[in-house]
């Protein structure tokens, strides 16, 4: 049975999330969320708008300077007021069409709605008598117009107006609500993948040697685009020979070589949710032996380390598994010389290994959520159904390490699937995406 494809998220799910938020609340208190701004890329022109990823999660709203009011009273009745910018038809005509307050009341299920510039007459209406302010410390900006509104009802204390004594931060409220996704987000996540592997095996298709890497960052977004994911969830790395050993390449304006690999690293953003895949193939369609044997050892860490996802498992116990195996490859193809237990100890693998095995994934590409990190920097936080996470090992070489024979040299490989934990193991969220050497040259002898 094939499992359901949405393309945004139903409004229950944000209504829950919203409760789920306010059951963490203590009576007598009140949150308050802001939406993003939009952000001037130069002189008239703005960016792409992005929401602030907190605020859309209790929202689903997506317009700017707008803000979420919750409020819990002393016998727990909850109330949440969303506070957006007016209807303006002039601005419509120019810009574009607003929510306004009836239909922010009507589509998106908030008790109150009222217009943005309210918001000083009424958010310190609303800390009177209240025991505890919730808000995101890590935004100073929102801190210090909080601290305004206290400070306007601290005004009035001789009236007998109580302020507000406790100030809680409510990102991690939020963060560990985020982790754990919904039946629903999992399903716009697969179709989210399910875009960016359409998008992967068009690279692969339409790559050439002699074109640029933004030609092929240019086939990724058309096909994320023709599937209605209108903009990738992060600048896309494409990244040709040595390129590919920088690990945030995004200048993506070099030519494709022959017997060289072409690194991608492209997601679609489906609805605000984020798809991270990586593959790396042959520029001309047929790996070498070099490029073959530590693309196929960087594969076999891959699926050894998903094979081992369930709950109750960590990052800190499959970055064990995976160092070791790499270890053992490194030293059979002749890339390490010595005892495997002391490189093992000497965590030789980071000369060709130097990132983590991979992070959580949801609204953000490096989703938040507490990896439950010790003094070691070992993650062992314990994995829960319904947790999202991205699997991806890699062997960096570059062109100047004398310490190895020149055939290894300018190679950069990294495989990147998205895993969700179930309830006794784990589903490949990457389905469509080829990765096995057999299944990518196929593919790129029949472009």
């Amino acid at each position: 049975m094939t499992k359901a494809q949405i393309s945004t998220l139903p409004l229950s799910d944000f209504t829950k999330h919203r409760t789920a938020f306010i059951e963490k609340m203590v009576n007598n208190s009140i949150a308050i969320f802001p939406a993003a701004s939009e952000v001037t890329r130069s002189n008239d022109t703005e960016f792409a708008f992005c929401q602030n990823k907190h605020f859309y999660y209790l929202t689903g709203f997506n317009e700017p300077d707008a803000l979420l009011v919750l409020m819990k009273t002393n016998d727990g009745t909850a109330q949440s007021v969303l506070f957006t910018l007016p209807k303006d038809p002039l601005h419509e005509i120019w810009q574009g069409r607003r929510i306004g307050q009836l239909k922010a009341v009507e589509d998106y299920a908030v008790d109150k709605s009222f217009e943005i510039k309210e918001i000083d007459t009424l958010i310190p209406q609303y800390l009177e008598g209240k025991s505890q302010v919730y808000f995101g410390f890590n935004d100073p900006d929102f801190s210090t117009q909080v601290f305004s509104w206290l400070k306007q009802v601290k005004s009035r204390s001789r009236q007998g107006v109580k302020t507000p004594q406790c100030l809680f931060d409510s990102d991690p409220i939020v963060e560990e609500l985020r982790l754990i996704k919904s039946e629903n987000e999992l399903a716009l996540m697969r179709q989210a993948n399910h875009i960016s592997g359409l998008a992967h095996q068009r690279a692969m298709q339409k790559c050439q040697v002699g074109k640029f890497e933004y030609q092929i960052e240019a086939e990724l977004l058309h096909e994320f685009s023709r599937h209605g994911a209108r903009y990738p969830a992060y600048a896309s790395i494409v990244a040709g020979g040595d390129n590919a050993n920088i690990l945030h390449y995004t200048a993506n304006n070099d030519a494709l070589n022959n017997n060289e690999l072409l690194l991608i690293d492209a997601g679609a953003e489906l609805s605000g949710y984020a798809a991270d895949i990586t593959r790396t193939f042959p520029i001309n369609g047929k790996f070498n032996k070099e490029q073959a044997a530590l693309y196929q050892l960087v594969l076999d860490a891959k699926n050894l380390a998903i094979n081992a996802i369930k709950p109750g498992m960590t990052f800190a116990e499959l970055n064990v598994i995976t160092n070791a195996f790499l270890t053992q490859g490194l030293l059979d193809l002749g890339l390490f010389t010595g005892d495997f237990n002391e490189l093992l100890s000497d965590k030789k693998i980071k000369q060709y290994f130097i990132h983590g095995l991979g992070h959580w994934l949801g609204l953000d590409v490096h989703d938040v959520g507490d990896y439950q990190s010790n003094d070691k920097r070992e993650q062992t936080r314990a994995f829960e159904k319904g947790m999202v996470m991205t699997i991806e090992p890699g062997l960096y070489i570059p062109l100047d390490d004398l310490s190895v024979a020149e055939k290894w040299r300018g190679i950069g490989i990294r495989i990147e699937d998205n895993i969700a934990v179930t309830d006794t193991g784990f589903e490949n969220l990457t389905v469509n995406s080829p990765q096995t050497i057999e299944e990518i040259e196929t593919l790129m002898a029949t472009s």
